[in-house]
């Protein structure tokens, strides 16, 4: 029995590597079609995000508070209901993080604790019903 378990942000590696997946996530979002949606939802140029969510996940996963030393409390459902959220773009992000983490050879026992509390997140963000012709994915 591990009596000290590990961090989200331990068991990436740090900040290191964290930078590596928010920087693969940003650019399968920016090339591949199958992701045009949520790049819809984000400035042309991408930095100021890439560096958001690279702080916000620091200290969401156990690591620095880089995010709330700059900005407070992340406030996300209040800061993204100016975009059109509905289950397509919780979808699309969830994807394009999945495919990120598999770029970047995390663990699969990781990925799943990730992708798990990713779903939880991202399907709290939506704020548009879904239209009747758009696929759900499972949870």
């Amino acid at each position: 029995m591990d009596l000290h378990p590990k961090t989200v942000f331990e068991a990436i590696g740090g900040e290191a590597p964290l930078r590596r997946l928010v920087d693969a996530f940003y650019d399968r979002m920016d090339a591949a079609a199958a992701y045009a949606g949520i790049r819809a939802l984000h400035p042309a140029e991408l930095s100021g995000s890439r560096d958001k969510l690279f702080w916000f996940l620091c200290g969401w996963s156990g690591g620095p508070d880089h995010y709330v030393q700059r900005f407070g409390h992340p406030r996300l459902r209040a800061r993204h209901l100016p975009f059109a959220i509905a289950s397509g773009e919780r979808d699309q992000w969830l994807g394009c993080m999945q495919e990120a983490m598999r770029q970047c050879a995390l663990p699969e026992e990781l990925q799943r604790r990730l992708l798990t509390a990713f779903f939880q997140t991202a399907d709290w963000m939506r704020n548009q019903a879904d239209s009747a012709a758009e696929p759900q994915a499972e949870s």
